[in-house]
This record gives structure tokens, C-alpha cells and sequence, in this order.
């Protein structure tokens, strides 16, 4: 039997302007404050599951205006509008300081598991805006993942059962609000590991269960958390 490793993340678990591009977003609170500038509650949660497990978790408090660490390197909108008018040179420096040794830093530690011998599930923690442009997502929990790859497609359909049982107001869709086989880190990572030792799974929770500080503000965070702590422990 595969013995199998858990790694977790959160890519965007702060708004933190590093000292020498503040003069770049100065007036930009709110927005920094907002969904905009990070994943309010993600990674509160994420630490949660991963004192619970335990497991090792990897985790940016940067802002994802300054460099977006769940696109590929070479995505139109990987900076945003506060960093796209950077020289080359400073782009390349924000790549060098805070993107490529981040991703570096988990690809090493699920490498590690996978020559040891062990199948890596990798959850990724991320919440999502209740309503975009004019558009309401009309979901508590998204699952996302590679419909391509059984593992994960069964993964998620457990977790899904699991979520409704525990607790059934829970609205769950899988590849939702995003689509799991988009660019991202999961989809970058799938290409460097096996079918059979890598799983992705990212989880998006909807930002109306937290606060603007990201602190929960429903039962039904406990729940997410129970369940997959469950999933993992079975």
C-alpha cells in the first residue's frame, strides 16, 4: 500500500507590501484590504488543519498585487496594474525574491516525499469574493482539481460527500468559482510529478463565512476543517 504525505499551502494569506515597493501602492489600502490583495481566512484555516493533522504547511503573507504566486511565470497577469509598469530589472527582482523561491521551497518538499516513496496530497487553501463584477457566486465550498486525473476526481467527490453529510446547508461545487485544470500552481506542479504520487486539490471557501480580518464568522468553517481533517486521517 502507497503511504501517502500531506502538504499544504496558501498563496495568498496576507496583503504585506514589502519596504522597497510601498511607494508603489501608497494611497492602495483598501484595496490591499480587499479580495484583491489576498485570500481573507485562508490562511487562518490552513493553520488550523495543519496543527490538527499535523502537517507541514508553506504559506505567502505577501500581497498577490506584487507578484501572483498561483499563475505560472510567464502569465499576462501575473503583476497586477501597481507592478505591470516596472522595468524588466524590477520584475525580474520580485521574481527572484519572492516568487521563485516560494514555489522552489514546496516543489523541493513534495519532491522529497515523492523519492521516499510516498503518494503527496496537496491541498492548496484559497476563499473567494461572494460577488464578482456583477456576478454572484452562488457556492460555500469550491473543489478544485484535474477532471483528467482519477485520484484527485475521487478525492474530491468523497470530500464533497463528507461536506454534505456533516453539514448539508453547505452549497459544495466542484471546479468552481475557477476551473482546477487552469493555470496555477497545482497545474504547474502536476507536470513535474507522477500521476500515481501527486495529488493537487485546491480549496476555495466563500469570504461571506469570514470577516474582513479573516477571522470565521460561521460554524461552517469548523465544519470544512472537521471534514477534511477527517478525510485526511481515514
Amino acid at each position: 500500500m502507497t503511504r501517502r504525505a500531506i502538504v499544504l499551502t496558501c498563496e495568498h494569506g496576507g496583503h504585506r507590501v514589502p519596504a522597497r515597493w510601498r511607494d508603489r501602492f501608497r494611497g492602495s489600502t483598501r484595496i490591499l484590504r480587499s479580495h484583491r490583495g489576498w485570500d481573507p481566512g485562508a490562511l487562518g484555516l490552513a493553520r488550523r488543519v495543519a496543527r490538527r493533522l499535523p502537517a507541514p504547511l508553506r504559506y505567502s503573507t505577501v500581497t498577490r498585487l506584487l507578484v501572483e504566486l498561483n499563475r505560472s511565470e510567464h502569465h499576462p497577469r501575473i503583476f497586477s496594474e501597481f507592478v505591470a509598469g516596472c522595468d524588466p530589472e524590477e520584475k525580474e527582482r520580485i521574481l527572484s525574491r519572492w516568487y521563485r523561491p516560494w514555489r522552489k521551497e514546496v516543489e523541493e518538499l513534495i519532491a522529497r516525499e515523492v523519492r521516499e516513496g510516498r503518494q503527496v496530497l496537496h491541498v492548496s487553501f484559497h476563499t473567494f469574493t461572494p460577488v464578482l463584477g456583477a456576478r454572484v457566486r452562488r457556492a460555500d465550498v469550491g473543489l478544485l482539481y484535474d477532471p483528467g486525473r482519477p485520484r484527485e476526481r475521487r478525492f474530491c467527490a468523497r470530500w464533497r460527500e463528507d461536506l454534505r453529510a456533516g453539514a448539508p446547508e453547505l452549497r459544495v461545487r466542484r471546479n468552481y468559482p475557477y476551473r482546477g485544470s487552469d493555470d496555477g500552481f497545482t497545474t504547474w506542479l502536476r507536470r513535474r510529478f507522477p500521476v500515481s504520487r501527486y495529488l493537487g486539490i485546491e480549496l476555495e471557501v466563500n469570504q461571506r463565512l469570514f470577516s474582513a480580518a479573516g477571522r470565521p464568522r460561521s460554524p461552517l468553517v469548523r465544519r470544512i476543517e472537521d471534514s477534511l481533517v477527517r478525510l485526511v486521517r481515514a
